[in-house]
């Protein structure tokens, strides 16, 4: 595996392999892998003859009260990971190097109305730094096709509204979601929970299961279905900031016309905020 930490350099090795007629596929990350990172490296290496990931903490995405500063950063486990994985080149830049300017002076792209609900919603920002680093990290890798998880759905909607709205030439796949055996999805945030609260975090699994299963019995009063989810995550002991129930095509709540539902949510547990979902068709 290549690593390289400058754009200039990423540059030269994609337009070597370009030459050789290789399709380029990218896995974004913010590091701190786990197995979760490695299905979506996978899904990525069936679909492109090389395989790119990046790992950068961006600074942008994160709130003033966020945790920036103590999100987990394990560059070496990474790079070995990602090498056992297959990945063909690491990118690990720098904050400046993505950043020149600085990142307060940075253009911003804002996906409306999509940025502003849910997730957004509670992390005001959020995501115009998601789509701004992402849009960055096309423009530097140029790939063929780009893989991200659809354990953070709303993120996956932004990016390919993005995409599609700034007509970049990027194939953009979702792959689901990985989970402990006991259903908890997989996240780097997970390693900031303690002992007993990783043993109450599947609670999160548990409650969209019974929210689906509701609707896959009939029941269609969300509001009542959305309450019922946010009680059992409040009785096992978290802090929900939403268990809401989606149109899955627009993230609007649901009308006549709907076909499938996901069901979001964010809950803190400890020193950890987690979020899952999970889609059910309508019948």
């Amino acid at each position: 595996m290549i690593t390289v930490d400058r754009i200039a350099e990423l540059r030269t090795v994609v337009r070597q392999w370009r030459a050789e007629g290789a399709r380029v596929g990218f896995v974004p990350t913010m590091g701190s892998l786990h197995a979760g990172h490695i299905s979506l490296l996978a899904a990525a290496r069936f679909r492109a003859d090389r395989v790119i990931s990046s790992v950068f903490v961006n600074p942008m995405q994160f709130g003033p009260s966020e945790d920036f500063e103590r999100y987990p950063r394990s560059p070496v486990e990474d790079s070995q990971l990602l090498a056992d994985a297959g990945c063909d080149l690491l990118f690990l830049p720098a904050v400046d190097e993505i950043y020149p300017e600085g990142r307060e002076s940075a253009t911003r792209i804002s996906v409306k109305p999509l940025a502003g609900i849910l997730e957004g919603a509670h992390r005001p920002g959020h995501f115009d730094g998601v789509a701004t680093v992402v849009a960055k990290l096309f423009g530097i890798v140029q790939p063929d096709v780009a893989v991200f998880g659809e354990k953070d759905y709303q993120q996956l909607a932004i990016i390919r509204r993005m995409t599609a709205d700034l007509d970049i030439p990027v194939e953009i796949v979702g792959a689901p979601t990985v989970r402990s055996p006991d259903g908890l999805a997989m996240s780097s945030r997970n390693r900031y929970l303690s002992t007993a609260e990783r043993a109450l975090a599947p609670r999160i699994h548990t409650a969209l299961k019974a929210a689906a299963a509701r609707v896959d019995q009939g029941e269609r009063d969300y509001a009542v279905i959305m309450e019922q989810g946010a009680r059992e995550l409040r009785d096992a002991g978290m802090q929900p900031d939403y268990f809401e129930v989606r149109d899955a095509a627009t993230l609007l709540p649901p009308v006549p016309a709907t076909r499938e539902l996901v069901i979001l949510v964010a809950a803190r547990l400890g020193k950890a905020r987690l979020i899952d979902n999970l889609r059910v068709a309508l019948r």
